[in-house]
């Protein structure tokens, strides 16, 4: 009897388990504002899963925000509390990513902020155009999220 209340129990949490789906777009050039809310990307994600559910994150990355995913971002940014932010930011990146957030970066943003394909690192995608990648989650259901 025990085993199959534990059983209902199980079954019934499962059921009313949500997924809380998100893409977060960032756009924005200040360093250290973009490594706060990457941190705050990760603290969402423990709430959600504190309650059970399940968080269903993205980031898509452009414009001012794009030098977070190089792995020179040394080369490309010379203000030393950049350098902190963006090594910070990065840290987050990775960690994101392999907690199963799909993070995409845009080829143009890359050009624009002269970072080369081979300079991203590993566990980001790179699109053509990030806004194709905002709007495909936007239709899914993604909450728009931003960072401006």
């Amino acid at each position: 009897m025990k085993q199959i209340l534990l059983l209902f129990l199980t079954l019934a949490t499962m059921l009313s388990a949500q997924d809380y789906k998100a893409v977060f777009n960032c756009n924005a050039n200040d360093m250290q504002y973009v490594a706060s809310r990457m941190v705050l990307v990760e603290r969402t994600m423990d709430m959600i899963e504190q309650k059970g559910d399940t968080p269903k994150f993205a980031i898509t990355i452009h414009g001012g925000c794009a030098p977070i995913v190089s792995k020179n971002y040394d080369e490309i940014v010379l203000d030393d509390n950049d350098l902190n932010s963006i090594e910070l930011s990065q840290k987050q990146l990775i960690k994101l990513a392999y907690r199963g957030v799909e993070i995409v970066v845009c080829a143009m943003s890359l050009n624009a902020n002269t970072i080369p394909k081979e300079d991203v690192i590993e566990s980001v995608k790179i699109s053509p155009n990030s806004f194709l990648e905002t709007i495909h989650y936007q239709n899914s259901g993604y909450a728009l999220m931003v960072f401006e």
